[in-house]
């Protein structure tokens, strides 16, 4: 696979997940398409050796993971990869409609650390998962997506706030309502009923809950004279779950290889699809119950927790901790942090750079200056949790957390070719 046909193939995937439902749904759509078998949790399993499996949980996460002979003598050596589905955003309150001075507005909740400044003048439209009751009176779920801008937030005019290039900060309930309609007739249930139809679903006897999100409907793109950048919505961290998904796509059925794409790690993990919950624990426990086998194959296996990295931005250059300050397109970062927020450590970090410097890839080291606050990302949970050798990478980003966020056109391509080099 060329980088042109990498990227391309990015740039559709990230236009294509709006919400980790549909970042979930994709790929396991593209796992299906290579040939893995789809799991359900709730039935029994009957793993086949030589085989390669996939299963979700919550709808918004999901383990793949190949199921070697074990005449393969490295078998129960698994490289893992771990990303997260979830991207900071706003999301809709349960009852979203708001009326008022001639304008109907959403009632909406920041979801993650996200920057709200950005959210304003922006076109935006919604995607999420709605629950409803069908004419069988069964409870259903539907993934929808509305695809054209159908709110805003606009800003308030620079003459009625004179120090807004100043001062300018964003009160979270009463600044950041988005406008969708004049008037007051609107109908929200007639809407997400409009909206479940469009998406084939027809029998919809009464609607009940629904986890909605609001995106920018800009599309993802190539930015710079030489398309240098990458520009989009949720890099963080839909890039590290494209390249996991296609990773473990690359690699034959030989090799034994475990790809998981966690949602919440935006707001801590601490859930039932998220890493600190037992997703990931009980279906390595169902590929192995047997404890004897189990722990040998956690304790010879690795795990590379990928998430995006600060890229040292060069308007703000003194953020940076000057010696670990790292480049757009010079290469993966390895992220490291005396505190444990990052869990990469001495052999961990030899055996990345190891395999990099084989096929004469770039790497990058991250600490974030002894003055500011670390971030922190499903790395440690999950080497807590399981006990596993793990390291903490990242690709460089300008603007985390932003509705439209920055990386390199070389860097995820990158990490690609590493994580195969581990598997030759």
């Amino acid at each position: 696979m060329t980088k042109q046909d990498f990227n391309d193939g990015l740039l559709g995937f990230l236009d294509a997940s709006p919400t980790p439902f549909h970042a979930t749904q994709n790929m396991a759509m593209m796992f299906l398409n290579a040939g893995f078998i789809q799991l359900d949790e709730v039935q029994k399993w009957e793993l086949q050796k030589g085989q390669k499996y996939f299963v979700t949980r919550n709808d918004s996460s999901i383990i793949a993971f190949t199921f070697p002979h074990a005449t393969n003598p490295h078998a129960k050596s698994y490289l893992m990869v771990g990303a997260h589905t979830d991207s900071p955003c706003l999301k809709l309150k349960p009852n979203p409609i708001l009326k008022n001075d001639g304008v109907v507005k959403f009632g909406v909740e920041p979801y993650g650390g996200l920057l709200l400044n950005p959210w304003f003048d922006r076109d935006l439209s919604l995607a999420g998962r709605v629950s409803y009751l069908d004419s069988n009176n069964i409870i259903k779920d539907a993934l929808i997506d509305v695809k054209r801008a159908i709110a805003i937030i606009p800003s308030l005019a620079i003459h009625l706030d004179r120090e807004v290039n100043e001062k300018k900060s964003v009160n979270a309930q009463t600044d950041i309502s988005p406008l969708l309609a004049c008037g007051d007739s609107f109908n929200f249930d007639a809407f997400l009923k409009d909206e479940l139809m469009a998406c084939g679903t027809t029998e919809v006897l009464e609607l009940y809950a629904n986890e909605l999100s609001l995106y920018d409907t800009q599309k993802a793109s190539y930015v710079g004279i030489d398309k240098d950048f990458i520009a989009s919505a949720r890099l963080d961290n839909l890039l590290s779950c494209y390249v996991g998904m296609l990773s473990i796509c690359s690699v034959d059925d030989a090799t034994p290889m475990l790809f998981i794409a966690s949602d919440h790690e935006e707001v801590g993990s601490e859930s039932a699809s998220g890493a600190g919950g037992s997703f990931l624990e009980s279906t390595l426990k169902r590929m192995f119950s047997d404890f004897e086998e189990y722990t040998q194959m956690i304790r010879s296996s690795l795990l590379i927790s990928a998430d995006n990295a600060h890229a040292v931005h060069p308007n703000y250059p003194t953020k940076h901790d000057k010696e670990h300050a790292p480049h757009i397109n010079k290469g993966v970062v390895i992220k490291v942090n005396a505190n444990q927020r990052y869990a990469s450590n001495s052999k961990t970090i030899s055996r990345f750079m190891n395999v990099a410097s084989s096929i004469n890839e770039p790497t990058q080291n991250y600490v974030t200056r002894s003055d500011m606050g670390c971030g922190s990302t499903i790395g440690p949970i999950t080497a807590t949790r399981l006990g596993i050798d793990t390291l903490d990478v990242g690709l460089p980003t300008f603007a985390m957390h932003s509705i439209r966020e920055l990386c390199g056109s070389d860097d995820a391509y990158s990490l690609y070719k590493i994580i195969l080099g581990f598997a030759h």
